[in-house]
């Protein structure tokens, strides 16, 4: 069961690195988040800017997360872990939707803004580590090609995204971010305003009265996925000793 619904429905991903703070929390060595990924929404639409995707990295984005063991037997569970949010995928990583096929990116404006076919983009959600800065790194006007689609870390002075890599292809995207299921004091849908949207971003999630129906459907989906999860990293850490 575990596996078809992993395969077609959702994947619970373990936020590896800080790329993506404070929407997601996560860091080496620490207790990152899980997120429920949607993997239905975009068979049915298409990835828009604002939203926040898992995708499979191409080879000259390298690795993310922890390294692969020499033992295969250990390697063969930390990728089974890795389907149900223990231990990621080093090819998989987390990012937020800039722009799309045929719009042009460019920063930045007198502003310290990031623009999307000239147009300064609404970004509520990018965050300013302390001691690296609040000056946006300025970079030339790039049209996204159809079929790819431009990525960047909501932690903006901390985030190796297409900056340094290039789009990404959408054939790559595994999904949506959803749902934050674990730890429980960070339960919460996973933020996607708009910020292409004119005037203030407004968020494209569903009305605050339903909020609590997906949180819930994800915990309850991801649940037996993560406590697999547990024995299998449990499993995992006796064979590696």
């Amino acid at each position: 069961m575990t596996i078809l619904i992993q395969a077609f429905l959702g994947r619970v991903f373990f936020i590896p690195s800080q790329s993506m703070e404070q929407t997601l929390h996560g860091c080496t060595g620490c207790t990152g988040d899980r997120v429920l990924v949607d993997k239905v929404t975009y068979r049915f639409s298409d990835p828009k800017p604002g939203d926040v995707i898992v995708f499979e990295g191409p080879v000259e984005w390298g690795h993310e997360g922890e390294p692969k063991s020499d033992n295969p037997v250990v390697r063969a569970a930390q990728y089974v872990g890795s389907l149900v949010g223990f231990g990621g995928n080093d090819n998989d990583f987390v990012k937020r939707i800039i722009a799309v096929g045929g719009q042009t990116v460019q920063c930045c404006d007198a502003q310290n803004r990031v623009l999307v076919d000239g147009k300064p983009l609404n970004e509520p959600y990018v965050y300013w580590e302390p001691g690296r800065g609040t000056q946006q790194q300025d970079f030339q006007p790039f049209k996204v090609p159809e079929g790819k689609l431009w990525v960047m870390g909501d932690n903006r002075n901390d985030s190796l995204d297409a900056r340094a890599h290039g789009p990404i292809p959408v054939d790559n995207v595994v999904g949506k971010a959803q749902v934050i299921v674990l730890p429980v004091n960070r339960w919460g849908l996973v933020d996607d305003p708009n910020p292409q949207a004119p005037g203030k971003a407004q968020s494209l999630g569903v009305p605050g009265w339903q909020q609590g129906l997906p949180v819930a459907g994800g915990v309850l989906l991801a649940w037996p996925l993560v406590r697999g999860g547990r024995r299998i990293r449990s499993w995992a850490a006796a064979r590696e000793k």
